[in-house]
């Protein structure tokens, strides 16, 4: 039987040409190559070594030898942001993987077995829902300390019902259509079909989610590590960098002003990536907007 998606092979070339007239999918993805291009090659160079503490250097506004400046113990900010971009990245990419790679198999099982399994997950889900991130580090920081993988932990932990309930509303929305219908006249299992015809009906719909989260995930990263329950010293955060900007605001703005720069352009291109993707798949949405 033949795959049936809502994105048909013949459609991929157009998909493609539309994508790049899409000024908000071009200008996301750009931003977002951008933003990963910086985080890789921090594994390879920096500018500085901010292991190396050089208090004579302290608090030296942008110039040639520190472009975005000097924090107060002499390390080089644009190195801390180029660091710091790839530990965002990375505790937002996993925390993402977790809340997909759980909630979207309860999503669909939700959708495909109805009746109390349905309920008890979306009361799982509600439940989840009333323990936000921030309250899941925290819990989990008073049993296991602070650091990046407990954020990771709880950052996944509040993208599972997300993604659980994106999935089982997509399914919901799939499962009485003609073609399901025949994939079971012809004996197929609501596993099978799950895997063969629900989730790839609902793949761009967890793919525009995916954006969102990944937005939320670097923001949730930032405030953990603003208030001490991400990434530990020695390794950067863009949310501790404004954490130890905001008592030197006066003296030393740039401090607080790049490391901001940097979450804000980040999360900005992930939104427009989103928003690109999502005009792609339903053009209804871009010109209700």
């Amino acid at each position: 039987m033949t795959l049936h998606t809502d994105i048909p092979e013949e459609r991929l070339a157009d998909l493609a040409g539309k994508a790049l007239a899409s000024r908000s999918f071009v200008t996301g993805a750009a931003i977002v190559l951008a933003v990963t291009a910086v985080a890789l090659l921090s594994f390879l160079w920096t500018p500085y070594d901010i292991t190396v503490l050089v208090i004579d250097d302290k608090q030296q506004a942008p110039s040639w030898a520190h472009w975005f400046g000097t924090d107060h113990f002499g390390r080089d900010i644009a190195s801390m942001i180029m660091i710091g971009a790839r530990n965002s990245i990375a505790v937002a990419l996993v925390a993402v993987g977790i809340g997909m790679g759980i909630g979207v198999p309860l999503g669909c099982l939700a959708a495909a077995r109805g009746g109390l399994l349905d309920e008890a997950v979306m009361r799982l889900n509600d439940l989840v829902f009333d323990f936000p991130a921030l309250l899941s580090a925290i819990m989990i920081t008073a049993i296991f300390g602070p650091g990046a993988v407990n954020a990771i932990i709880a950052i996944g932990i509040f993208n599972i019902p997300v993604f659980a309930r994106v999935a089982r509303a997509g399914a919901l929305a799939i499962w009485p259509r003609e073609f399901i219908l025949a994939a079971r006249a012809a004996g197929k299992g609501k596993t099978l079909i799950t895997l063969e015809h629900i989730l790839p009906n609902i793949a761009t719909l967890l793919m525009v989610q995916g954006t969102i989260q990944f937005a939320l995930g670097i923001l949730a990263e930032a405030g953990l590590s603003y208030v001490g329950l991400g990434a530990q010293p020695p390794m950067p955060s863009w949310g501790r960098m404004l954490f130890e900007a905001q008592t030197r605001m006066a003296s030393a703005p740039w401090m607080a002003i790049f490391p901001g720069t940097a979450i804000v352009v980040t999360v900005l291109g992930l939104n427009l990536l989103g928003d690109g993707i999502s005009d792609l798949i339903d053009p209804k949405a871009r010109r209700q907007r």
